[in-house]
């Protein structure tokens, strides 16, 4: 025993032990562990297993714990010993080493301290030998679990690996059914092509022959004007012509009377020659006298047919005087019918009158119960006056009441202010949000609406053209459409479907409505051919609140807004104008003077001229502009504009427009406590529709109107077109429409465009091509809304 050992304290399991490494047990020690071994109480594991035989002195450990290294799972930890003989204690690779080279302390000739130190050194050895055992045995068990854990998982990669496998060969089959179906369409793609040259040819042949005919039609008309001028002329000389052959006619019968009484008479007088030279002299005298008859009739003629000149004179003053005064009759049956109603009015007040006379008698007697009942009121009111001072008491505590309740009150409406701030704050919140969201996405947004099925359209058998995915990432943005057994798929930001109410419309649009007063440019039509409801979509049906349109909502939605944000400082400014376009001329409908300019060949005399300034606004040149304070007065200027907008009669449509609307309202708005200034523009337009003229039957005028209507809309295309694939021209300056929409198109505005479809499977073709248009004009992007927001300055 060296003198290092001599004072070191006895082993303790849960303590940390630093003892020499090279110090050896003795052969005594061996044989108790051997002992101890053999005391194993059955266990499977035997001491071989955990200490090996001596090596050189040593006792080999066969844990991996011991040696310090962690062979079990990188996630396992220790297990836990509560319950187990060892209780809480724990050994390290320390703990051990120290337990197995510690050095017994005891003296040489005492047997006794010698057993008892041995004892204790052999009780600590089995302890640590059954902590052994207990944390083999429950990695024996962690391995078994781990075993049936990993057979789980082989089963499981097994079946997987067979899903996969049959994924596989489905996916194989998929893959080459789909490259039967590219071959297809590309066979299909390459015979599009080709008829598409050909259309292309067939179309560049059928543009020249259109200015062909164009060029002699406007020849053709040129010198149907000057026939129809000379036909005038022969008309009238027609007539007069007619009007002398009549007084001919006349003047011949009167001819013929007198010939056959001369007749009779020449047969008298040869009655009389022979009987006698008397009566001879007597005929010559006669005949003297009807010959100065006959000169004095011609006069009379000659005087007859200048009265008649006089009396046409006369009848066409007459005929003048007549419109006056049938002019002058219509005015007095407006001012009788009015002066009727006025009567009406008159006969129903004196008949409330009498009604009242009559209930004059009855009013007496109630007078008279009255009068009693005001008696037995005044004893109840003594009875009161008693109640009232016994509630004098109680008053008191009402006070009380009254003072908590005012309490009360003012926490209420501190909340209230707060919930008011924090809408605020919310609403805020939002338009920074939906405006963040239309400049991300930068594109035109576009609707589609289907019109419902009217009672006129034709009935067919072809069911139903339209159908609506009902996925959910397509669902109430997708459409598809079915021509020819082809079934063609579009997907929107919004698709309704023909029951889609007016107001469900409007919601969707609410938000890009606000934006106007935020002081963004914003632009919303409405594109389709025509009958598919744009104009219902925009204007709605007159008289009909529940059926009203975008542009009479959008005008309540602003004037409620900018009556809600008076509360927060804003005070706006409002100017409305209204223009049509029709057969490429501009018209004022809100002019003072009623524009009967568009007389021949959609002509005006006053010519408007559209500007676009550094900023991306819009001018155009002498249109009446109107300040607005209200709803009811733009109500009352639409109204105006309906009455003055130009349209017609075709085949497809009993009330079709025969130009583009445009309806603009300008609106600045000053922050007076922060200075802060906005302008926004807001642009609602009514494009008049496409169509075809071996449906619409159109003629004359209606033929010119639709060939303008045509050359505007196929305009609008090439912008459309130009704009998607990003070239470097953009034909705006091809049509007044194009040129009017620049801003909207190739600005920093908000566009949305609505394509109104037409359910009848008659128009798919046409409906087919304004889909088609419509994902065009949603894949174009036009840069990013810009606010027009700034500081007011004073000069």
């Amino acid at each position: 025993m060296g003198s290092k050992n001599q004072n070191r304290p006895p082993f303790q399991p849960n303590t940390t032990l630093t003892t020499n490494p090279t110090t050896t047990p003795s052969p005594f020690k061996k044989k108790w562990i051997a002992d101890a071994v053999s005391e194993g109480k059955g266990q499977r594991l035997g001491f071989e297993k955990m200490v090996g035989t001596a090596n050189n002195g040593r006792l080999r450990l066969a844990f991996s714990l011991v040696n310090g290294s962690q062979d079990l799972c990188p996630n396992s930890a220790p297990p836990s010993t509560v319950g187990s003989e060892c209780g809480g204690i724990e050994f390290t690779r320390e703990d051990v080493e120290a337990l197995v080279n510690e050095k017994m302390k005891y003296n040489k000739y005492n047997y006794k301290e010698r057993c008892e130190s041995m004892m204790e050194y052999i009780k600590r050895l089995r302890l640590c030998i059954k902590w052994f055992q207990e944390l083999e045995g429950e990695y024996a068990f962690e391995q078994e679990k781990l075993r049936s854990a990993l057979e789980l998982t082989e089963r499981k990669c097994s079946e997987i690996e067979l899903s996969l496998n049959n994924k596989d060969e489905e996916l194989n089959l998929i893959i080459l059914e789909l490259r039967k179906s590219l071959a297809s369409l590309q066979d299909k793609l390459a015979k599009e092509e080709s008829e598409k040259k050909a259309a292309v040819d067939s179309l560049t042949k059928e543009k020249e022959a259109r200015t062909s005919i164009e060029r002699s039609q406007a020849s053709l008309s040129e010198e149907l004007e000057k026939v129809q001028g000379e036909l005038d002329g022969a008309n009238q000389r027609i007539a007069s012509i007619n009007d002398m052959y009549k007084l001919l006619q006349e003047y011949n019968s009167s001819l013929q009377l007198y010939n056959s009484k001369l007749q009779t008479d020449l047969d008298t007088a040869h009655e009389t020659i022979k009987r006698g030279e008397k009566e001879r002299s007597a005929i010559v005298e006669n005949l003297h006298t009807l010959r100065g008859q006959h000169k004095s009739l011609q006069d009379q003629l000659l005087s007859s047919i200048a009265s008649q000149d006089e009396v046409m004179k006369q009848k066409d003053s007459l005929l003048n005087e007549v419109a006056c005064l049938r002019m002058e009759l219509h005015q007095t049956k407006e001012d009788r019918e009015h002066y009727q109603q006025q009567v009406q009015g008159l006969t129903a007040e004196v008949s409330k009158y009498k009604e009242l006379a009559t209930n004059s008698s009855e009013l007496e007697e109630k007078c008279l119960s009255q009068g009693n009942q005001i008696q037995i009121l005044h004893d109840q009111l003594a009875v009161a006056e008693r109640k009232l001072q016994m509630s004098d008491m109680s008053a008191f505590e009402t006070r009380n009441e009254f003072e908590a309740q005012k309490k009360l009150i003012k926490e209420l409406r501190n909340r209230l202010e707060d919930a008011e701030f924090k809408l605020i704050e919310g609403q805020k919140l939002r338009k920074k949000l939906h405006n963040t969201i239309l400049e991300l996405k930068g594109n035109i947004r576009v609707f589609c609406r289907v019109r419902p099925q009217l009672p006129d359209d034709s009935s067919s058998n072809q069911g139903n053209v339209f159908s609506y995915p009902t996925s959910m990432e397509y669902l109430g943005r997708g459409i598809d459409m079915t021509q020819n057994g082809q079934k063609h798929s579009f997907t929107f930001d919004k698709v309704f479907m023909p029951e889609t109410s007016q107001e469900e419309v409007f919601v969707e649009i609410s938000q890009l409505v606000q934006s106007a007063l935020d002081g963004y440019k914003v632009c919303i039509f409405a594109y389709g051919q025509t009958g598919s409801g744009k104009t219902y979509t925009m204007m709605g049906k007159p008289g009909q609140p529940d059926e009203k349109g975008l542009i009479p909502r959008s005008l309540e939605q602003i004037f409620q807004t900018k009556q809600a944000l008076q509360t927060q400082g804003w005070r706006y400014e409002m100017q409305v104008s209204m223009l049509e376009i029709y057969n490429e001329t501009i018209r004022d409908l809100l002019s003072p003077i009623r524009d009967s300019s568009r007389i021949e060949n959609g002509t005006a005399a006053k010519q408007y001229t559209i500007k676009h300034d550094a900023n991306g606004n819009t001018h155009v040149s002498d249109l009446t502009i109107v300040d607005v304070q209200s709803s009811r007065e733009v109500a009352y200027l639409l109204d105006r504009a309906a009455h003055s907008r130009s349209v017609g009669k075709t085949q497809m449509n009993e009330q079709s427009s025969r130009s583009h609307f445009v309806f603009t309202m300008r609106i600045t708005g000053v922050n007076e406590s922060t200075e802060r200034q906005v302008q926004g523009v807001l642009n609602l337009i009514d494009l008049a529709g496409s169509e075809r003229l071996s449906k619409s039957g159109s003629t004359g005028d209606r033929l010119k109107e639709t060939q303008a209507i045509n050359k505007s809309l196929s305009s609008l295309a090439d912008v459309i077109f130009a704009l998607a694939k990003k070239e470097d021209h953009v034909p705006f300056r091809n049509s007044k429409l194009t040129y009017l929409l620049q801003p909207c198109l190739g600005g920093d505005s908000k566009t949305l465009m609505f394509v109104n479809i037409s359910p009848e499977p008659s128009s798919a073709g046409e409906s087919l091509c304004s889909l088609r248009f419509a994902a065009r004009v949603n894949a174009c992007e036009i840069g990013t809304p810009r606010r027009q927001l700034n500081t007011r300055t004073y000069g």
